[in-house]
């Protein structure tokens, strides 16, 4: 039996590569002869850097960078085939997990940290990127990873604007004499899994800037000045465009990188899975294993696990999904792929128990070995 395994990361207690090894050691105990193979998986969110750096064979590479309020914090992104792919997490630098919940102010934060690790990738060599932009604590339409880059923003009296989604309402020009050269030369593909449009009901501001700490005020104010500065924009850049799907990711992140990078905005779980080469083994595998810390609605929706069912499902394999929780509506998984579902908690206890990883490692463990011992008796 060739069974290929491919999970989520179990948010805060499991990396993707952890919940694979742990399913894998059940599977053996059961069939010990079995050809079992794990691979990484992410969908542009948190987990994606691993994911990929490990898939492909790549490595680590720690940079000192400015966090969303300036201050200076180590960084990790990844160096793949053969130096020449970096692959980043905006949240590494820019992410919501950064701060403190009093800290969060998107009038003020900033993504300057982004360029800097962008920065720091050419220098070493790279010119291709794969970028996932989730989880930022931003809102001010790249102009900060961007001015990071050389990009000139500068206000009415001719300097620089400040940090943060206020920034972008105070720019009346855009300069490009100091953009580092090398950017020519260079190829942005961005892991980007929602539609938004840059400004509007369901732009950037009025549907994340809550999250981020902005009050109702504030995203109002926050959608009139990325409406401003993409009409800037289009000026310098015609084919600016506020309304290409996914141009309202991560405060305008999609906005900036297409249109001052020339980056394409894809489905982070399609980078992941052709970068990997996980379709060709799906397609040899008799059995497929997949999962995340909790499968719901949203898994439904098109997470990671369902980038997987689908693929398996093209070549007519059964799936398996395991998950630390089970919420309402993942039943819908069923009819997108996923066979059948399995909780891995195994006795009640709180959440803190649940998430330790050891616990997890075990009941993943421990389930996988009882669902194979089950598929062994037919």
């Amino acid at each position: 039996m060739k069974t290929v395994i491919s999970l989520d990361s179990f948010k805060g207690s499991l990396g993707s590569v952890e919940a694979g090894e742990a399913v894998r050691e059940g599977i053996l105990r059961v069939f010990p002869d079995a050809d079992v193979s794990v691979f990484p998986l992410a969908d542009g969110g948190e987990g994606t850097v691993d994911a990929l750096t490990v898939g492909m064979g790549g490595e680590l590479r720690e940079v000192t960078v400015s966090d969303p309020l300036g201050r200076k914090i180590p960084a990790e992104y990844g160096i793949v085939n053969s130096g020449n792919t970096a692959v980043i997490e905006m949240s590494a630098a820019a992410g919501l997990t950064l701060l403190k919940e009093d800290e969060r102010d998107p009038m003020h934060t900033t993504t300057y940290g982004v360029g800097e690790i962008i920065k720091d990738a050419i220098n070493t060599g790279c010119r291709d990127f794969i970028i996932g932009i989730g989880g930022s604590a931003t809102n001010d339409c790249g102009i900060g990873m961007l001015q990071a880059l050389g990009f000139g923003f500068p206000g009415d009296d001719g300097r620089e604007v400040p940090y943060g989604a206020k920034g972008a309402g105070l720019v009346t020009e855009i300069r490009t004499d100091a953009v580092i050269k090398e950017l020519r030369d260079c190829r942005f593909r961005i892991a980007c899994d929602v539609n938004n449009p840059l400004f509007g009901e369901n732009g950037a501001s009025l549907i994340y800037g809550p999250q981020k700490g902005a009050d109702e005020s504030m995203t109002k104010q926050m959608d009139s000045w990325l409406r401003q500065f993409s009409d800037i924009a289009k000026k310098y850049f015609p084919d600016a465009d506020p309304d290409h799907p996914g141009a309202g990711a991560a405060g305008g992140m999609g906005f900036a990188f297409r249109t001052f990078l020339g980056g394409s905005l894809e489905r982070g779980i399609d980078i992941v899975m052709k970068e990997t080469g996980l379709e060709e083994h799906i397609s040899e595998a008799d059995i497929i294993v997949t999962g995340e810390g909790r499968i719901d609605r949203q898994t439904a929706m098109g997470k990671a696990p369902i980038g997987v069912a689908g693929i398996a499902k093209k070549y007519g394999k059964s799936v398996i999904a395991f998950a630390g929780s089970i919420g309402e509506g993942a039943e819908e998984c069923n009819a997108r792929g996923i066979d059948a579902f399995f909780p891995i908690v195994r006795q009640p206890g709180s959440l803190e128990q649940a998430m330790d990883p050891d616990n997890a490692r075990r009941n993943l463990a421990d389930t996988a070995e009882q669902v194979f011992r089950m598929l062994g008796c037919q």
